[in-house]
């Protein structure tokens, strides 16, 4: 279970001032569930998915929850780009309590997972778009989390790498829960069993996924 309790965020904006995405807001994510969070565009969906991956803070309230929450799936942001993939890979597995044989594990699933050949061992700031969201997507996946935070990270790649990926995060449904954060409703049908709608600050859940979908289309 994800409790969100009196939760507000706002953001300080050069001409209109201080702009609030969230003031108070509380709700639960019940355990064992897929959850969609859906909205317009503007609604506050990446802020509340950066806020419960921890990339962001709040202004008040807290987040509560004895589950580990992944950061977004195939963030590749927080990458230092003078730095190789190998080399980020170690460091952020150290990050998370890997030492050793285990370290290169997941290192070497990396590796594998990404199929970026030579370039894994040249700075990621040579990397395109689509290299980097490889190798973030199989760094994500390297480590297990009881939710995994997904971002439309199933975009990212060729038709080859799409089903891998894929593939590979279906495997994990079943051991973990999924938070998506999306405009698809294919995925949202087909991965979760409630929905989240964001409007005007406020959330609303729906146990009924092709009810809640129907209130999101008529925003």
């Amino acid at each position: 279970m994800i409790k969100i309790e009196n939760l507000t965020k706002s953001y300080l904006h050069h001409k209109a001032g201080r702009k609030y995405v969230f003031k108070d807001l509380s709700f639960e994510i019940p355990s064992g569930q897929n959850v969609a969070i859906i909205g317009k565009n503007g609604a506050g969906k990446s802020t509340l998915m950066n806020l419960l991956a921890k990339v962001d803070s709040p202004d008040s309230g807290h987040i509560i929850t004895e589950q580990s929450i992944s950061w977004p799936v195939g963030l590749s942001g927080g990458f230092q780009g003078s730095l190789s993939a190998r080399e980020n890979v170690k460091f952020i597995a150290r990050t998370q309590g890997f030492r050793g044989s285990s370290m290169l594990e997941k290192v070497k699933y990396v590796e594998e997972f990404a199929e970026i050949d030579d370039y894994f061992d040249l700075p990621v700031k040579t990397y395109s778009s689509g290299m980097r969201g490889r190798v973030a997507f199989g760094l994500s996946l390297a480590f297990d989390f009881d939710y995994y935070i997904v971002d439309e990270a199933m975009s990212v790649g060729d038709a080859h790498f799409k089903k891998k990926a894929s593939d590979a995060f279906e495997a994990k449904v079943g051991k973990a829960n999924i938070i998506l954060v999306t405009h698809g409703m294919t995925q949202v049908r087909t991965m979760c069993d409630l929905v989240i709608v964001l409007d005007k600050g406020k959330a609303t859940i729906y146990d009924d996924v092709e009810e809640g979908i129907k209130i999101y289309q008529n925003l």
